[in-house]
């Protein structure tokens, strides 16, 4: 064999073996990529204060294992198309049976219920607790001068709008002594710190959870007719298969609960945190929590 073929056959060998190299040191490349993208997870979160407020929560105790927590807004519509589609891993706040009902109608077969680890989601009017005299929507009637004929709302296109206006009012005989004046939360939760920092009487329209219950001095009517409707129940939502490629997280999302004092508490939390600032604040939350934590999180 001349020395010239000889040589192209060492070097059709040393090409063949670095081939196999590269293969090797991509399947291992590939291999690690994976393993690092298990620990990483997409939470899709609406902007409601309470799923605002427990998704920073989980991001911050799963950051604490490991995890890369990619936290993303969507309004509920896409949230749900999302997560049927795989693109969201993790939704903290389905409502059930009634406000995302057609949501899950649509998309629940593809979709795991992980748990309800909130059970006492209502719509409510309230006033401050020292009104001690006005303790249900009945016995607002006759007093209507007294709050200047104005129960003060939220946005003229929410459901709690629509439940107040609609039901609550006429059921109590209301409609001839006050209006539901409706703008935006924000501006029912200026008149409502304003008026309880006067010691002033106000009616508003509000539900459950927020974090308002535990900064004003403020207290849900009784409603014995019904009129503002049944107690929901807030459901963490997975994509298909989340209990499968996610088990850890999946445990830890079975034990999660809160009450009402406790979800209170950390939405009052995040939304005092300056923009940006939030994680700081579920930490510290998390830090003065111990107790509640470690029923659904060991580090």
């Amino acid at each position: 064999m001349s020395t010239g073929r000889r040589s192209r056959k060492l070097f059709a060998l040393l090409a063949a073996l670095a081939a196999l190299v590269l293969v090797a040191a991509g399947c291992g490349g590939r291999e690690a990529q994976t393993g690092q993208q298990a620990k990483a997870i997409n939470i899709g979160f609406i902007a409601w204060d309470e799923d605002i407020a427990v998704t920073h929560l989980y991001k911050v105790l799963l950051e604490q294992k490991g995890y890369k927590v990619n936290a993303q807004e969507l309004e509920a519509g896409p949230m749900y198309a999302g997560l049927a589609q795989g693109n969201i891993d993790l939704f903290m706040d389905g409502w059930l049976p009634q406000t995302h009902a057609d949501y899950w109608k649509q998309y629940g077969p593809q979709l795991e219920d992980l748990n309800v680890w909130y059970d006492q989601a209502t719509l409510n009017i309230a006033v401050p607790k020292y009104m001690t005299d006005v303790n249900s929507i009945a016995d607002l009637k006759g007093r209507g001068p007294e709050f200047g004929g104005v129960i003060t709302g939220i946005d003229p296109g929410a459901g709690l709008t629509r439940i107040t206006k609609d039901s609550a009012i006429p059921a109590y005989g209301l409609g001839g002594e006050f209006t539901l004046q409706t703008s935006s939360t924000t501006a029912m939760l200026a008149a409502l710190e304003k008026a309880t920092k006067d010691q002033k009487p106000i009616v508003v329209t509000l539900w459950h959870p927020h974090w308002a219950y535990a900064r004003y001095p403020i207290k849900d009517l009784q409603d014995p007719l019904g009129a503002m409707g049944k107690a929901e129940q807030i459901h963490a939502i997975g994509r298909q298969n989340f209990s499968r490629d996610f088990p850890e997280v999946t445990e830890m999302v079975k034990k999660f609960k809160l009450d009402d004092t406790q979800l209170a508490s950390l939405e009052n939390a995040i939304n005092s945190a300056e923009k940006g600032k939030e994680d700081d604040a579920a930490r510290k939350w998390v830090s003065e929590n111990q107790a509640v934590v470690a029923n659904f999180f060991t580090p």
